[in-house]
């Protein structure tokens, strides 16, 4: 999978039959009458997210990532806002027809309704990248990590347009920054090994 595949994985509408949320209950006690929060139950989206990250760190298990990852994914296609939520399926359809300009009008438009909205810089980011605009994206990247630091696809984004510009070191840094988020994804594994044995034999 290439760094721009999975850097515009990010930004793809998922079906919504494909991922059930679920909450996890703590088991009930053996014995005597213990009284067990079930604090999954009315969690935030905030704290689901703080929680699925938090599994994301420690999975190691590349299926059962990706899984989470999904569900990431999920969590940040909703943006709390109908209006929102509806120009973001535009631009979504605008782009599978190669709308861009029309495209880029529904992002602005979610941009300025609610500008801390992660997902909405991260999807113009994209559109920017595969329309060349890379300094465009670039910025559009910076605003999502600044709302979201653990946007691993925001992050993928970064190290592409930084491998474009053949920048080794800071391309690794950026895939670096990726793992540290998103541990067991094998293609950013890869290019971190890549990268390192590189400059390693860039100093010899």
């Amino acid at each position: 999978m290439s760094a721009m595949r999975f850097f515009a994985l990010t930004s793809a509408a998922l079906p919504l039959a494909l991922i059930l949320l679920t909450s996890a209950f703590p088991a009930a006690a053996a014995e005597k009458d213990v009284i067990v929060e079930q604090t999954d139950v009315a969690n935030s989206p905030k704290q689901h997210l703080d929680q699925l990250f938090s599994q994301l760190k420690r999975e190691r298990d590349p299926d059962k990532a990706n899984g989470i990852a999904n569900e990431i994914r999920m969590e940040w296609n909703d943006s709390g806002s109908a209006t929102v939520n509806l120009l973001m399926q535009w631009a979504d359809k605008a782009i599978e027809e190669k709308r861009n300009p029309a495209a880029l009008d529904f992002l602005d438009e979610a941009i300025a309704l609610k500008p801390d909205y992660a997902e909405s810089w991260n999807r113009r980011a994209t559109l920017n990248f595969v329309m060349g605009n890379y300094r465009k994206s670039m910025s559009d990247i910076e605003h999502v990590l600044d709302l979201e630091p653990r946007h691993f696809g925001a992050l993928s984004g970064m190290a592409a347009i930084l491998s474009n510009s053949g920048n080794d070191q800071l391309t690794l840094k950026a895939w670096e920054r990726f793992l540290d988020v998103y541990p067991a994804e094998r293609t950013a594994q890869e290019q971190v090994n890549t990268l390192a044995e590189k400059l390693a034999g860039n100093r010899t």
